[in-house]
């Protein structure tokens, strides 16, 4: 792979090459990227969804929205730290193509702002509960309608493979879309490989899928024109990572090890004393020992070591990326940066400490509990409804149900793959709050409001 090629302005619909160094100063290509994803409904929608803690009430516990943006600026740093050095290594990068360090900035910034838009509501028990309607539940009825791949689609529910199909739809229409660049689109797709076969190894690119059936095609055109290597020949499709997704998976790495470890210690999950102990451990490094011991405040110590701690981790997994990038390049390099970190241990002790006390914890096991039983109602209820259709089966009530669908996820289709994709990526774009008025409305509860 060659950063020349991976570094593409192209968007679905050009007819014309872009160069970099005709772009305009003001407004770079890969800047309106960001932009094109903040003001996008999909986007904010991710103010009332699931980080961690489903449905919280406080106003210090990270959403979707919060955690998005805080992923997006570790991640711009990280590329405009990256973004650096590949240039001082590569300096044709520049003086022949006009790149410039906050090119890389911009596009890890934009691929981190988009990397959880796909999410379904409660979190990923919401990708568990979508899949186990179809593996177990009452859809697993609906696998002799479709092809393995189709079928492994449903049953093993991607939010990254949403956040693709999201990034990417109405590309009918030129001006529809966001029409991202191809550049943020690679580097968005942390698994570029179809839902079959299974992690059929151990690289780190395998470990889930990053598209469905219905975009397979499409992701090809933009792995051909970023110049992807090709990992696997034949009918499954399989890329090497963009190399920048590493950057933009540090960064999540990094948000969600420091900070939903910052809300359990907020909520009162996780003793204070015990935590920023966990943390001094990460940063002893670079603590001011003296400027720590001078704040009063809870909120001011866990502030000042939370910044030191992303400081810490984003310049150790710059320089794993560097060190790595000949292999990274070559699609050699198989496991996330922070696996190579040398902080590795302290990353494990914090993380191992937030799944006891915050993942585990009894407020969110119950509302992830109620979730499940809240999106399989759903689901069921407009699965049924779509299908009824396409069968001519159709009646008063499915017609009732399929009102409620939105245009974009209501379109005509004859495939029943297409019309559970569609209602289940509806499911997956509501919000916490917005499923469970939905479930309430549909079961004839609250029927008054």
């Amino acid at each position: 792979m060659h950063w020349e090629q991976l570094l593409s302005l192209k968007r679905f619909g050009d007819t014309n090459k872009r160069l970099r160094k005709e772009q305009d100063e003001t407004r770079l290509g890969f800047e309106v990227d960001y932009d094109r994803i903040i003001f996008s409904s999909a986007f904010r929608s991710l103010q009332d969804k699931t980080q961690v803690i489903p449905l919280s009430k406080t106003d210090f516990v990270h959403t979707r929205l919060t955690h998005s943006l805080e992923v997006s600026v570790v991640g711009r740093s990280l590329g405009r730290k990256a973004g650096k050095a590949i240039l001082e290594k590569h300096p044709y990068l520049k003086e022949v193509h006009g790149y410039q360090i906050n090119d890389f900035g911009a596009i890890v910034a934009a691929a981190a702002l988009a990397h959880d838009i796909g999410n379904p509501p409660f979190g990923h028990s919401g990708e568990k509960a979508i899949g186990e309607y179809f593996l177990s539940g009452k859809g697993k009825k609906y696998k002799e309608f479709l092809t393995n791949k189709e079928y492994q689609d449903l049953i093993n529910f991607e939010g990254n493979a949403n956040g693709f199909k999201i990034l990417t739809e109405s590309r009918e229409g030129i001006t529809g879309g966001l029409r991202l660049s191809y550049a943020t689109l690679g580097a968005f797709t942390k698994y570029p490989k179809e839902s079959l076969p299974k992690k059929p190894t151990k690289h780190i690119a395998d470990k889930k899928f990053g598209f469905f059936q219905a975009e397979k095609y499409f992701f090809t055109e933009i792995a051909s024109d970023l110049g992807l290597k090709q990992t696997r020949n034949g009918e499954d499709i399989s890329f090497s990572r963009h190399p920048l997704t590493f950057l933009v998976e540090a960064a999540d790495d990094i948000c969600y090890t420091i900070i939903d470890f910052e809300d359990g210690i907020n909520l009162g999950w996780i003793q204070e004393e015990y935590a920023l102990e966990y943390l001094i451990k990460l940063v002893k490094d670079t603590i001011n020992t003296a400027k720590y011991h001078s704040l009063k405040t809870k909120e001011d110590r866990l502030g000042y070591l939370r910044a030191l701690s992303i400081n810490t981790l984003i310049d150790d997994a710059t320089r794993i990326f560097i060190e790595n990038e000949a292999a990274i390049l070559k699609g050699e390099f198989d496991c996330s940066l922070l696996e190579k970190s040398k902080y590795k241990a302290q990353i494990n002790d914090i993380i191992n400490i937030s799944v006891e006390k915050v993942y585990k914890s009894d407020d969110v096991v119950q509302k992830e509990i109620a979730g499940y039983a809240i999106i399989e109602k759903i689901l069921d209820v407009f699965a049924t409804s779509v299908t009824r259709k396409i069968d001519g089966l159709e009646n008063n009530y499915d017609k009732l149900i399929s009102s409620l669908l939105p245009h974009k996820f209501a379109t005509v289709t004859k495939s029943k793959y297409h019309a559970l994709l569609q209602v289940s990526c509806f499911v997956a774009s509501l919000t916490d709050g917005r499923v469970v008025d939905l479930f309430n409305k549909i079961n004839g509860l609250n029927f008054r409001n």
